[in-house]
């Protein structure tokens, strides 16, 4: 007999079994052993389990359904330069107060409770199919200081990470396949403790310009510099600069970092990616128009899109295990949020902040930002 017969013979059998008496149940038992070949006991299972419609999954039902929560996660997902489902998770709380008034897709309650749950592995699941679709918007140009190593101490570590005002910078060259002739540079700060970032664009890196542009990122930055480490190029690493940083009444600490190790400046290497790269992209900037135009983009809504609105993960501990390394992160969090959670931050500054944050709307600056970038780029 084959399976379908059987299963249709069991049906049949089902009815009988239910409405017999008890010696009828067992003479039905020992009909169907005879007939299907089976165990006395798994005929018993077989006629007491309750049928399944056969197009009922397995598992608990699905709770994010909603087309309005894809669409939601979809156009968030752009909106933060294809951020990973953990910083996009932390980014939904920071977004979606603004997203009514930018997007017809209409969220309900229900969506929003469950947009306040959602977890980074349902975020993945939910955008797994669209990952292909959509993708992300060089030369060594450092030239050694070698007169200055002497003076300016390596640092190895001897910061506090966890107090904010201890900075690295870098420059970042928009030559393209070229260094010959003059192209921008772009100067990029990061505090290592809350990971805020500034930018400014320089033509070329000529000693006067970087120590002009590190002073107007001193200004702009919403605490005091505490510590200043950078590479052994000679934009960076010179007199002018050692004055600026050492001959105070509370003098800054002024360090490099070792000759050919760049993991030295991990946390600004990072950011030249991130921060500039990802949205800049390779291409060479050499027409001195292009500096002007920089500079409007990253103090205006750069600044505040990156700080204010994109969340970013801090490596909290790291140790070895025989052949791996384990890191240890924390939840991701923007910058902005790191400040406030600082106890070095004065209420005063903190309370400045928030005023600032609560000024602004992402989906304005990131579309400030996208209109400006694509001017800029259509220059060449």
């Amino acid at each position: 007999m084959s399976n379908s017969a059987k299963k249709e013979y069991l049906n049949e059998i089902r009815k009988r079994y239910f409405t017999a008496i008890r010696t009828e149940k067992s003479h039905i038992l020992d009909e169907v052993c005879t007939v299907c070949n089976y165990n006395r006991k798994y005929a018993i299972r077989l006629i007491s389990k309750k049928q399944k419609p056969h197009n009922k999954k397995k598992g608990r039902p699905r709770k994010y359904q909603s087309q309005a929560i894809t669409l939601f996660l979809k156009d968030l997902w752009v909106l933060t330069n294809l951020a990973c489902a953990e910083r996009l998770k932390a980014a939904i709380a920071l977004w979606l107060p603004y997203y009514q008034f930018h997007s017809s897709n209409h969220l309900t309650e229900k969506d929003l409770k469950l947009l306040s749950e959602i977890s980074p592995s349902t975020i993945k699941r939910l955008l797994r199919r669209l990952k292909s679709k959509y993708k992300k918007f060089g030369l060594c140009t450092t030239k050694p200081g070698s007169l200055l190593k002497k003076q300016v101490p390596i640092k190895l570590n001897q910061w506090d990470e966890s107090r904010p005002g201890f900075i690295e910078a870098d420059t970042v060259a928009h030559c393209g396949s070229s260094v010959s002739g003059q192209f921008v540079y772009t100067l990029n700060v990061v505090d290592i403790a809350t990971g805020w970032t500034e930018q400014r664009a320089l033509w070329g890196k000529a000693k006067a310009g970087v120590f002009e542009a590190i002073k107007s990122i001193r200004k702009a930055l919403p605490f005091k510099v505490l510590g200043f480490d950078c590479d052994n190029g000679g934009e960076l690493l010179n007199y002018m600069l050692l004055e600026y940083f050492t001959n105070k009444k509370r003098p800054v600490q002024y360090t490099r970092s070792r000759e050919y190790k760049k993991n030295d400046n991990a946390h600004i290497e990072e950011k030249n990616w991130t921060h500039v790269r990802q949205f800049i992209g390779y291409q060479r900037f050499d027409n001195i128009q292009a500096v002007s135009m920089l500079n409007d983009l990253y103090q205006t809504q750069w600044r505040f899109y990156l700080n204010f609105f994109i969340p970013s993960f801090k490596l909290i501990d790291k140790k070895r295990d025989g052949s791996k390394i384990i890191k240890k992160f924390s939840s991701p969090m923007s910058p902005y949020q790191r400040l406030l959670a600082s106890e070095q931050i004065k209420p005063p500054i903190k309370k400045q902040l928030t005023k600032i944050f609560n000024s602004l709307d992402p989906f304005v600056l990131e579309k400030k930002m996208k209109n400006k970038i694509k001017i800029i780029l259509s220059l060449y």
